[in-house]
């Protein structure tokens, strides 16, 4: 017994001797380089810097480290006495294997000499240095033009938060995952302040856990990788440690005070709270903290074999309760969805020979939601007084599931050529269910909950890519050439009869308005509507089942003409089976002025083909104001109701893009300034409404998508980074900034009325998705155990038009961070912090109660929750 205890003793001895280790990596000229790879000899277990160029690892005591990075030697330092290793590299002719970075297929290009605006953001620090516990919030916090915000009311935008880039829509913004393209959401937002029309790529089901870095190619890039990516591209790259648990736990809650000192359920909301589905007068006290959070993540690699091989594990939950703020006398229950999410990811290389290898990665998010409907207020038709007395608040709940897979294998021939042969399937599904509703044409025998259908978007895409790098041309030359094969498909599937039915007075379906009639509403004097209040299902005239394929040529090349002078070209040929070719150039380009400043430009066309969703998503839905309820009908773009109001077949949407930035590094001071301008023709929205109260259709209004406007933006991103070492401490200072104009050019709207086709108001909302400007100041400081860090981002001023006709105004904030954290064993780190530290709101709207979501705030992009106040505990074994 006494032996088996010393084992165990020794055991957990020479687990928990382990030291953590800090620096800088520079080049020989002093210039920061992020991304560059730092790995435990003998090991995989690893690191990365950040844009800062600064990395933290934790490691055995007496290890040496080994600091790798494309185009430069490898270095190996003694882990010694001190906790501090600084490396500086040389440049080399040889390749290392290494992840390439977004924005560029040449293996030797780094963020540093590149020609387009890249930023690499390291997941691990930022994670533990922050209280943001999704990726939107994560990003829209740290990039400069990344912008993502909450809303409510929003049907399914609920329960996913787009996010995009530059001002353009969500989906203008392609997402990889390891440099292969991830499939997009199946939901398209119909409702607020930014996306109206578009789908987008849902970042927050993957978790942040899994992840190692995150690259952000803020250029049009279209040329290079294909449809979507007029905005930019997303990169996220996968960790790959082994032999190393980390993760954490997170607990955090919401301030319910906003400014003007009122809390939900006071005489602001008519004394008015909702029990937990969604309906009554009463909730008890008031609360002074809702939307308590819990996240926990770990992440775990393993080795396989003895050439490089891994297998890395993430598994994550996060559940979050409902948000409660205050909202008009038509919207008792407004705030932010609960949601709770389960999430899985796994991240694998195997060799095969020594030039040889397979991987494979992928991933599960299953996500339970519950979001408040807009409330059915007493003396309405579709409140039927002695199911619900006083009106209810129906509730849209969903099940989300996102499944991904890629496979794929790549080799190097005996002429250097490098082949990346791979697959990639992954499908999005939403399915509602209505709670806390009823159907009011079945009166009392109405269920109280519905199966209201939903809809899946699949994407299957198959890649060949060629590389090979030429050191004896010119001063360096990569060729670069392949093909991609994808196909999609969209389904909408319908829900049970009575989410989508209106009944007559027998409780039969009514086939035939001449013979029979629904319900009359003895207050109102009204009909009564049919269908699930809150969110009508889908009928067997919505289901759909759509597919499409394209096919892809793209060359790439890049050419150091001399040392200090790079230039790039891209071209890409696409061909889809529904609406034909289309061909896409990109010229790029770089000039080292001094050894210090470089100067980089890009000029490129690009397109966006139309969603299947776009193209045959339909929906009969209750849309409600302070003026009451209206039937409103979004008919397919394919439809022949769409045509008899004048709207054209979609298009897809074409642009040109242009940038001009410098770069420049001065010791501890590294500065990016890129100025761009994107215009795009044919933008995909959706219209404003169309009187169809004469049509026969049933409904008050009709709604489409369209090919609306064209736009034109002009914008400037600006990086300033300062860092400096003293001893054992380390200070930096980062300002993040983004100042952006977005004009609507030309309205589409042929011989139609402009105002109803693309009106003022959803014109106002394209704008408002494209803030004026957003500025980051970010402040850190740590010492040996402790580290701290205080965030100031300042949201512009954005101007809406609401359901009066009247400017909603929400004048500039700003939002500050506040975060500790100490180290408390090798092992652990508690971290205490608050985001919004004072509690600032947006501005409060009028009394008319005519906003978007019917609170007393739109979806802006400083969100409307209040206060966060979170700890945590990391750990690392």
């Amino acid at each position: 017994m006494k032996k088996i205890t010393l084992l165990f003793f020794l055991n957990v001895t020479f687990l928990f001797a382990q030291k953590e280790i800090s620096g800088t990596v520079t080049d020989n000229t002093g210039t920061v380089l992020p991304g560059v790879n730092i790995i435990e000899k003998g090991t995989n277990n690893g690191a990365s810097t950040d844009i800062n160029g600064i990395y933290k690892i934790n490691v055995k005591e007496n290890s040496t480290l080994i600091f790798s990075y494309i185009g430069f030697e490898n270095i190996e330092k003694k882990v010694a006495l001190s906790n501090n290793i600084d490396c500086v590299l040389k440049s080399s002719g040889q390749e290392l294997q290494e992840v390439q970075i977004v924005g560029s297929r040449n293996s030797k290009r780094t963020v540093v000499n590149s020609a387009v605006p890249i930023d690499v953001i390291n997941m691990k620090d930022l994670t533990t240095q922050s209280g943001k516990i999704e990726i939107n919030q994560l990003l829209q916090y740290i990039a400069p033009s990344f912008n993502a915000n909450k809303q409510s009311g929003s049907d399914g935008a609920d329960h996913v938060d787009p996010a995009s880039l530059r001002g353009m829509g969500p989906d203008q913004t392609l997402v990889l995952i390891n440099g292969k393209r991830r499939h997009q959401s199946s939901l398209v937002t119909l409702y607020g302040t930014r996306g109206r029309g578009n789908t987008g790529t849902d970042l927050n089901a993957i978790p942040a856990s899994s992840i190692k870095r995150i690259e952000i190619l803020r250029d049009g890039a279209a040329a290079q990788y294909g449809s979507d990516a007029i905005a930019g591209v997303i990169n996220i790259v996968l960790n790959d440690n082994v032999d190393e648990l980390t993760g954490s736990v997170t607990y955090g809650t919401f301030n319910t005070k906003a400014k003007g000192d009122f809390l939900p359920g006071t005489a602001n909301t008519k004394d008015y709270r909702l029990d937990e589905n969604g309906n009554g007068n009463s909730y008890g006290k008031n609360k002074s903290l809702d939307g308590n959070t819990i996240k926990v993540g770990a992440n775990y690699g393993v080795e396989i074999g003895d050439k490089g091989g891994f297998a890395n594990f993430t598994t994550e939950y996060f559940s979050k309760e409902k948000v409660f703020r205050p909202g008009y006398d038509f919207r008792k229950g407004f705030g932010e969805a609960s949601m709770d999410s389960y999430n899985f990811t796994v991240n694998m290389a195997v060799p095969i020979t020594d030039k040889t290898k397979f991987y494979a990665f992928g991933g599960r998010n299953y996500r339970d939601t519950d979001a408040y409907a807009f409330t059915r207020n007493s003396g309405a038709a579709n409140v039927v007084e002695s199911v619900y007395p006083g009106g209810y608040t129906p509730r849209i709940t969903s099940i989300i599931l996102d499944n991904s897979l890629t496979a794929g294998i790549t080799t190097e021939t005996s002429g250097g050529w490098k082949v990346d042969i791979s697959n990639t399937y992954g499908i999005n599904k939403f399915h509602y269910a209505i709670k806390g509703t009823m159907n009011p044409s079945l009166l009392e025998a109405s269920p109280l909950e519905f199966d209201a259908g939903g809809h899946s978007l699949a994407q299957n895409t198959t890649n060949f890519d060629f590389s090979k790098n030429y050191d004896t041309v010119l001063e360096g030359m990569n060729i670069a050439f392949g093909a991609e094969y994808r196909t999609e498909e969209f389904k909408i599937f319908a829900g049970e009869e009575g989410s989508y039915t209106t009944y007559d007075t027998n409780r039969q379906p009514i086939t035939n308005p001449a013979t029979q009639s629904p319900p009359i509403d003895p207050i109102s004097g009204d009909p009564r509507p049919g269908s699930s209040q809150g969110f009508p299902g889908y009928s067997p005239s919505n289901v759909v089942d759509k597919n499409r394929s394209n096919l892809s040529l793209y060359a790439d090349s890049e050419f150091d003409i001399t040392r200090s002078f790079l230039l790039s070209a891209a071209v890409r040929f696409e061909k889809y089976s529904d609406f034909g070719n289309t061909i896409n150039g990109k010229l790029a380009s770089r000039l080292k002025i001094t050894d210090k400043i470089n100067l980089r430009g890009s000029v490129s066309t690009g397109f966006r083909a139309p969603s299947l969703v776009q193209s045959y998503y339909g929906l009969h839905f209750t849309n409600i104001d302070s003026n009451g309820a209206t039937e409103i009908l979004l008919s397919p773009n394919n439809s022949p109701v769409t045509k008899s109001f004048g709207i054209k077949d979609l298009n897809e949407e074409t642009a040109v893009n242009g940038s001009l930035g410098l770069t420049s590094s001065f010791g501890d001071f590294t500065a990016t300034v890129d100025g761009y301008m994107i215009k795009v023709k044919d933008r995909i929205v959706l219209t404003s409404y169309f009187d169809a109260s004469g049509k026969g259709l049933g409904v008050d209004k009709a709604q489409f998508f369209a090919n609306a406007a064209d736009t034109k933006t002009f914008g400037l991103d600006i990086v300033l980074a300062w860092k400096k070492r003293f001893g054992y401490s380390n200070l930096s200072a980062t300002l993040v900034g983004n100042i952006n104009d977005m004009k609507i050019t030309i309205v589409n709207n042929g011989n139609l009325d402009a105002e109803t086709f693309f009106g003022a108001r959803e014109q106002a909302f394209l704008l408002a998705s494209a803030p004026k400007n957003k500025f980051g100041l970010n402040l850190n400081y740590s010492n040996k155990k402790f580290d701290s860090g205080l965030a100031f981002t300042r949201f512009s001023k954005v101007v809406l038009v609401d359901y009066g006709d009247e400017n909603d105004v929400y004048n500039p904030k700003i939002s500050t961070d506040l975060t500790f954290g100490y180290q408390m064993t090798k092992q652990l780190k508690l971290t205490l912090g608050s985001n919004n530290l004072f509690n600032i709101y947006p501005d409060k709207q009028d009394e008319q109660g005519n906003t978007e979501a019917g609170g007393y705030w739109d979806a802006v992009q400083m969100g409307f929750n209040g206060a966060y106040y979170y700890a945590r505990l990391g750990f690392n074994f």
